[in-house]
């Protein structure tokens, strides 16, 4: 059955008719898609127990709508069946989109020339469906829900867009698992591109030796050790793990901002408040590991758990001794180490920095971004563009994976 759809004189509510491919589902699923204000969300039983599922909860959409400001203007999509219970929120926001922020150097430097008399040159107002700060994800519980809120998304969203006066429409960061259900939005327009990806290692050892052992090449094996025996020869560090950091604020900040400052991609820059409120608000999630020496935080890496999964999330260091204490690998150690010793079975880490994840050996864990512009026309030139402006093709290392094909997957 295909899905029918009205929208209301505003375009502020449209209604979806989809019949869900499980077997087992024999009512139609009508989704009424509204916009919604934080505050008209906040007591909803369904913003509660909203991602559950996923170590980004809806306190974690709270933490960043409160301290990630960057002109951002966030909104929810609150979906609702025949009778009026709400089955999902989907949050989104607007911004201004610099499409060009993950071209290559060459594009980047002729779109430098033209901005100077055009200065919006591929900066678009932009409505983006999921996270500022980490990947997207769908407000459901089960598969059929996954596609009705997926289907009644692609049906209600441009006409959203049009409204809110946004000209380009983003699906952020969404997991490859979500592909099935989300494909509805080629129908709509929508073109499929890869982002930058997360990575993931499966830590089925007993000890970290017995990973270096069994997963490690025999070279890499021998300079993580090296390197770690050095550090320990030029310094006495300390590896320590908290959940609130507000204590170490004023040390661990400026160390953030070294390793944003140096990235050649940038989307959101985090706040002090994010970082002493994200504990506070989620002390069962997170973790904070430090590097301490002789007193001073030298470095730190911000997790954030779910169930048996430690996902590495924010890293900062100090680059006066960064490169000669080797942090990066004596940080990475030792927090693989404590995940191992306390039997998680997945240990993540968040996009950019391939380099030692590959020689950690860790596979891609491939994100997608859905892209449409409003204009039919402008859409049907812009689709052959972003298969040169998207990221991922820039970035050699991401080769050298041995699941590389599956960003683009089918």
């Amino acid at each position: 059955m295909e899905p029918s759809a009205g929208t209301g004189a505003n375009g502020a509510v449209l209604s979806v008719e989809w019949e869900p491919a499980d077997v087992e589902v024999h009512a139609q699923a009508q989704l009424r898609v509204q916009v919604m204000s934080r505050a008209e969300i906040q007591s909803s039983p369904a913003w509660t127990r909203a991602f559950a599922g996923q170590r980004k909860d809806r306190r974690y959409y709270e933490l960043v709508e409160d301290t990630l400001r960057q002109g951002f203007d966030y909104r929810y999509f609150m979906l609702t069946g025949e009778t009026g219970e709400v089955r999902a929120i989907q949050p989104f926001f607007l911004l201004d989109q610099d499409l060009l922020a993950g071209a290559g150097p060459r594009i980047a430097k002729l779109a430098e020339a033209i901005r100077r008399a055009w200065p919006r040159f591929l900066l678009m107002r932009t409505l983006m469906v999921g996270c500022a700060a980490g990947e997207g994800h769908l407000d459901a519980a089960d598969g059929c829900t996954r596609f009705a809120i997926a289907r009644g998304l692609g049906n209600a969203i441009l006409g959203e867009a049009r409204r809110l006066k946004a000209a380009l429409v983003v699906f952020k960061e969404f997991k490859a698992q979500d592909r099935d259900a989300l494909a509805c939005l080629k129908e709509r327009g929508f073109t499929r591109i890869p982002s930058m990806p997360m990575t993931r290692r499966r830590l089925n050892f007993t000890s970290f030796e017995e990973y270096m052992r069994l997963a490690l090449s025999q070279k890499f094996r021998a300079q993580l050790r090296r390197n770690c025996r050095r550090s320990a020869e030029r310094a006495n560090l300390e590896m320590r793990a908290v959940t609130d950091i507000t204590p170490y604020i004023e040390e661990i900040y400026p160390l953030y901002l070294a390793v944003y400052e140096r990235s050649n991609l940038k989307f959101e820059k985090l706040s002090p408040e994010y970082f002493c409120n994200v504990g506070r608000r989620m002390p069962d999630k997170t973790l904070f590991f430090l590097m301490i020496r002789d007193g001073k935080v030298v470095s730190f890496n911000m997790c954030l758990k779910n169930g048996k999964e430690l996902c590495s999330e924010y890293v900062g260091f100090d680059y006066d001794v960064a490169f000669d204490l080797h942090l990066y690998n004596v940080m990475t150690k030792g927090i693989m180490e404590w995940a191992i010793n306390n039997r998680y079975q997945w240990y993540s880490s968040t996009s950019l920095n391939y380099e030692p994840k590959y020689h950690f050996r860790h596979q891609l864990d491939p994100l997608d971004l859905y892209v449409r512009h409003v204009s039919p026309v402008i859409n049907f030139a812009m689709r052959r563009a972003l298969l040169y402006l998207e990221p991922t093709r820039h970035d050699e290392m991401l080769k050298k994976f041995s699941n590389y094909a599956d960003l683009c997957g089918d």
